[in-house]
């Protein structure tokens, strides 16, 4: 336990580093490719703000594995060794969790939600995260005990009545799952005073942290990248995060229910009602 501080700073540093590459280039123009889906889309931003994340990890933990949405990547100088960059989470040992730009859609969209995310993990579980959304101006960071948003400390919302509560869809439901995502829709603005949602999991997540939403919701596996560091921050804030069975939520659950604790049942009970669908 002694690196976590070690780890939530170099966090920090990281995703500031990465966060710095993909405001330099957004809202210029940069080119999109798609991916498997139309809405699955990454620009050279993302993999430079990898990069550059990786780069600025390895500075203080050389020996340490990646897991990251992009491909593997060759560092900025071009003579760097390429490094690998895995797609799950080891059981055992320290590992960096990465997202250079959670929200892509937005950013070429030239919309201001999206976040560079880093989270340090060992042995399976996180000891530390950051995520910073430059464009918001925002950087929110966990150590081993707490979750900071811009220096100051956050907690979870005290709300404890539905009829008062804001929560958020999350993740991304693929267009032959269009039900599961008007499900979700449906189930929120029936249960809750009303529903948000900003295209970012890594942006979302954190604002379940500091009091602004008070749950998100998806029945979807969630990619550790687009979670962990969030989750981090919640759970150092005070708030709760099950799957769909409300046991604790690891980065290979399937389905993420987040909450700020009081209105868990509530929120677990609109996960649901969105996997009944599914079924």
């Amino acid at each position: 336990m002694s690196e976590q501080p070690g780890r939530a700073a170099v966090a920090e540093q990281a995703a500031r580093a990465g966060a710095a590459v993909a405001a330099k280039h957004f809202r210029i123009g940069i080119d999109v490719e798609t991916k498997a889906e139309k809405t699955d889309v990454v620009t050279a931003a993302d993999r430079a703000a990898q990069r550059r994340v990786i780069e600025t990890v390895r500075e203080s933990f050389p020996d340490d594995a990646f897991v990251g949405e992009e491909e593997s990547a060759r560092g900025s100088d071009g003579e760097t060794a390429e490094v690998d960059v895995l797609k799950e989470v080891p059981p055992e040992g320290p590992v960096w969790v990465i997202d250079p730009i959670d929200g892509t859609n937005n950013y070429v969209r030239d919309i201001r939600v999206f976040a560079t995310a880093v989270a340090a993990v060992v042995d399976g579980e996180p000891v530390a995260a950051a995520n910073v959304l430059p464009a918001m101006d925002d950087a929110y960071v966990a150590d081993g005990d707490a979750t900071y948003r811009n220096g100051e400390r956050v907690t979870v919302s005290d709300v404890d009545d539905p009829e008062r509560g804001a929560v958020a869809p999350t993740i991304w439901w693929g267009r032959d799952r269009r039900d599961e995502y008007a499900a979700a829709c449906s189930e929120i603005v029936r249960r809750f005073a009303d529903l948000r949602r900003f295209g970012s999991a890594q942006a979302t997540l954190p604002m379940v942290a500091d009091g602004s939403l008070e749950g998100t919701v998806t029945n979807v596996a969630c990619n550790p990248w687009d979670t962990v560091a969030g989750v981090h921050m919640i759970r150092n804030a005070g708030g709760t995060v099950t799957d769909l069975n409300g046991d604790r939520w690891t980065h290979d659950s399937r389905g993420l229910v987040a909450s700020n604790g009081e209105l868990h049942d509530e929120v677990l009970a609109a996960a649901r009602g969105v996997d009944a669908v599914r079924d």
